[in-house]
This record gives C-alpha cells, structure tokens and sequence, in this order.
C-alpha cells in the first residue's frame, strides 16, 4: 500500500461516521450526538490521520532544509521567500512553535539521512574495456530502526525526537571500538522503540538517558557538571512592588526537591490511603486544607528556609522521609571492577527510583558517604527474592524493592511514581492471599480503586510477568504489564551488552 492510500485509507474509516460530514460550523453540535464507544472510535482514527499527515509534512521539512544550508545562500529553498531558516518557514507557514519547527526539522533530517540507496553491483566494463567502478557500500545510521517506525507510522515524530534527545549521537570512548559503540545505540534505538508505545514522551526520554549513561559513565559525569554549572538563582521585583524568584536547579537537587514536595502534598494528590492512623489524621487534615497545592509549596518551601537545620522532620513533612532513592549495581561500588577517572571519581552510574534521573559516579560517592544502603537480591529477571513477613500490609522494606522493580504504576500510560502508589495483592487478602513481593504490584490510588470498582483483575504464572485482565465483555485481550523501573535493563539490555547492567543496591539520600 502506498503512502496515499493508507491515507485514503484512513480517512475513508473516518467518514463512517454520519455526524461528522457537516459543514464545520456544526461539527461540535454533530459531534455531541456520537456513542462513547464511536467517541473513542473516532479519536483513535484521527489519531492516524494526524499521524501521516505529520510523517508528510516532517519528511518535506527535512527536505526543505537540505535544499535551504548556507551554502545555497539567499538562493535556498526558504531563504528565495524571504525566511531566514527552515524553523522559521515552518513557523510562519503552518503556526507551530518554535520548538514543534525544531523537532519536526531535525526527525526530518534523520529522516534523510536513513533514506540512502541500496548498494548495487558493481556496472558493467566500459565500451573501451576499461573496468567499471565499484559501488561503495552505505552503511545505514544506527538510527535508522527509529526512522522506519515513523514513516511505517508505528512510532510519532515527538516520540522519535525524545529516543533522539535522550541517547544523543554515540560518543568516543576511549578504549571502545566505534562501531561497537555505534552497535550499542542501534540496539539501545531497537529496545526503546519496543517500549515507546508504553510510556509517556517525556518518560521516554528518561528511559533514553537511562540506558545511554551507564553504557557512556565518563561521558554522564561531564553532563551531569556542565548541568550542576547551569545552577542559579535570579529575583526581580514587578511593578506592583511584588518578589518574584527563578531557580534553576541541579539534577540531584531538583530531584530531592519535587520528591519533597511529592510526599508533603501526597494526601493532596491521590497518595496512598493504607498508612497508620495518625498519618491518615494528618493526611485528612491536608485534604481539607484550605489553601491550594501552590500556597501549600509555597508555605513548605519558606517553613524549611526558616526552620534551617533545626526543623523538626515530622513537623515539616510527617513521618515519611522525603528523599531521593539512588539504585545502582552494588559491585561497582563495592567489587572488583570498580573503576576511578583522572580525579579519582567513581566512575558508574546510578538511578532515581522511577528511572527519570541518572546520576554520575561522583553523586552516587557522596550519596553512599552521606546515608545508609539497602541491599535488594533478585533473580535474573528482576524479581525480589526477599519475599518478606506474612503480613495485612507491606512493610518498608517490602516496598523499597517492589518499587526498586516496578517503578511506578505498572497500569498501561501511568506516570505515576512508587511514592504515588500503593500495592495491590494481585490475590485478594480476604481469600488467602500473602503479603509476599511476588504477589503484589504498584498501582496508583485511582488505577486500584479502577481495578476494584470496574471488574479489572491481575494474575501472574509464576515468575512471569504480571497480566491485566479487563471486565469480561469488554472486547479487549489481557495487557501484560511491563515494569518502569531502570532496572529493567539489569534482566533485559540488548544482545551482548551486558556492560549495560546496573544495580542491586539501593542508597536513599536524605
């Protein structure tokens, strides 16, 4: 099927439906008459429409700007209609943002760079005798499996563009074959595009940085000091006389920061219902606070600036410690592989709990100086084997490493992260469940009220990997349900990169 006709294709699926071919001035009246299921119907189908209406205009801005460099000067394709650059036509032409121009320039220019012609054999002997010349192989761009996903419409141009921000291009590394490297971020491209469809943007973005880092740690320390440097504070006073401040923080202090305000305004933002008695005193009372979630960060930041090293924890944030969980291999900290740089860093890396954030050797050190660690054993393929006490609820500990394995909610396209969360028995206490790792899983307060109230259920054969089963004459199969923790890449890397591996350990930095 040519381009065209799956976009024929597409649109014919859409004119279905009769409430929609109406002059647009009637569209939302029209539009407000659909089922819910037609509602979902439709929004899926539009969906594709886009999707290969973007793939057009992306793979033609990429062509634009090749025909629009420098060297073509004022004769370039946009600069003959008076623009300046490609993101510049795109903007004034189709009204998108500057950043949207941006990223649909740059998937555009990947885009072509994957577009080379197959090698041929070699012409024929001249008329004259003289041999013909023989072609020069073209060996295709590691990220080429991410540009045939989007011209497939498998994979969305922010989607690529996130792959493509967070591994960045394969760096040198001393000591390292380039096209072993170059290798490794083609694999990493493969992993990440199976996984694209079951995550945010944003969080794939993270899980990009998340494999590049461990497989590039010299490189994750010079990132991660060229973002400290970028730390600042700036205040400017409006013209009503009223203070206003801007901050820009580290990685690892940013971190701490939202995981601060995370567990305070937790009872404000769907935390956790099953906590002891007094917390759920406090937790209503933060409920029913009056002020909003804004005035609430305010009011937190400023008591902990005026209460400085004297605060009382529990005063400020309860009982539960605010903090950023660092996991990381416990053998590179602690075995024989351990490795320093010039500077006598350490030269790893190492995840937050919700693998949104890595860490260079340097901050791992500190976190390990400054705090405590936690030793979690698993099997290969990452399950606790901890299984802890029989109990009604889990415990701390019990917590940590089912966080440590799922990251988050593990319900399809949740962001919600392990601090959000409680845990499920996927075998219902009541009929004789255990309170064991193996037989619970994360789920966010609104997915576990869904999964009680609206007939879903969650089984699991074994070791295997949890299974989402939804209310039965729903139409739709069992979701396996896939884990969101950095760690998935210490039972799962790509082929033959084991070096990839990451952690068993985890250091809580208070």
């Amino acid at each position: 099927m040519t381009f065209f006709e799956s976009l024929n294709d597409a649109v014919a699926r859409l004119a279905v439906f009769e409430e929609l071919n109406v002059d647009a001035s009637q569209l939302p009246a029209s539009a407000s008459a659909l089922s819910d299921r037609s509602v979902r119907d439709v929004i899926a189908l539009t969906r594709d429409v886009i999707a290969k209406a973007t793939t057009l205009q992306t793979v033609v801005a990429g062509v634009a700007a090749a025909r629009s460099g420098r060297d073509r000067g004022h004769k370039g394709l946009v600069q003959e209609t008076g623009h300046r650059n490609t993101v510049e036509f795109l903007r004034d032409v189709t009204g998108m943002s500057r950043g949207d121009a941006i990223r649909t320039v740059k998937v555009g220019q990947s885009l072509l760079q994957s577009a080379v012609p197959a090698p041929t054999s070699g012409p024929a002997d001249g008329p004259d005798g003289v041999p013909g010349v023989e072609p020069v192989a073209v060996t295709a761009p590691w990220h080429q499996p991410l540009d045939d996903a989007v011209l497939r419409g498998t994979l969305t141009t922010a989607q690529h563009a996130a792959i493509r921000r967070g591994l960045g291009d394969p760096p040198v590394i001393a000591g390292r074959d380039d096209g072993d490297v170059i290798a490794a971020w083609g694999a990493a491209a493969v992993e990440l595009l199976r996984i694209a469809g079951e995550c945010t943007v944003e969080d794939l973005a993270g899980h990009a940085r998340t494999i590049r880092d461990p497989a590039d740690p010299e490189g994750a320390e010079a990132r991660h000091r060229a973002a400290y440097d970028k730390r600042g504070y700036r205040g400017w006073t409006d013209a009503d006389g009223l203070q206003h401040g801007s901050i820009v923080f580290d990685p690892e202090a940013g971190a701490w920061f939202a995981h601060l305000l995370s567990t305070a305004l937790s009872p404000r933002r769907g935390g956790p219902r099953f906590v002891a008695a007094d917390e759920k005193q406090a937790a209503d009372a933060l409920a029913a606070d009056p002020r909003t979630n804004e005035q609430l960060a305010y009011d937190l930041l400023f008591d902990l600036i005026r209460a400085g090293a004297k605060a009382n924890h529990a005063d400020v944030y309860g009982s539960k410690d605010a903090g950023v969980r660092l996991i990381t291999m416990k053998d590179t900290v602690t075995g024989a592989t351990t490795r320093r740089d010039a500077f006598g860093r350490l030269v790893a890396t190492a995840c937050s709990e919700d693998g949104k954030l890595t860490l260079p050797g340097s901050v791992l050190e500190h976190a390990l100086c400054m705090t405590g660690t936690i030793d979690i054993l698993t099997d290969t393929r990452g399950n606790p084997l901890d299984l802890g006490r029989e109990a009604r609820l889990y415990d701390k500990r019990q917590r940590i490493a089912i966080a440590a394995r799922d990251g988050g909610c593990l319900w399809q396209g949740c962001d919600r992260p392990p601090e959000m969360t409680e845990v499920h028995h996927i075998d219902p206490w009541s009929a004789g469940g255990a309170t064991d790792c193996d037989r619970g899983i994360l789920l966010c307060r609104h997915h576990h009220l869904t999964l009680h109230n609206n007939g879903w259920w969650i089984t699991r054969d074994g070791m295997g990997p949890f299974v989402l089963h939804p209310p039965a004459g729903s139409g739709t199969g069992p979701i396996v349900m896939t884990s969101k923790s950095p760690l998935r890449w210490l039972w799962d890397p790509p082929p033959d990169r084991v070096s990839w591996r990451m952690g068993a350990t985890a250091a809580t930095a208070a």
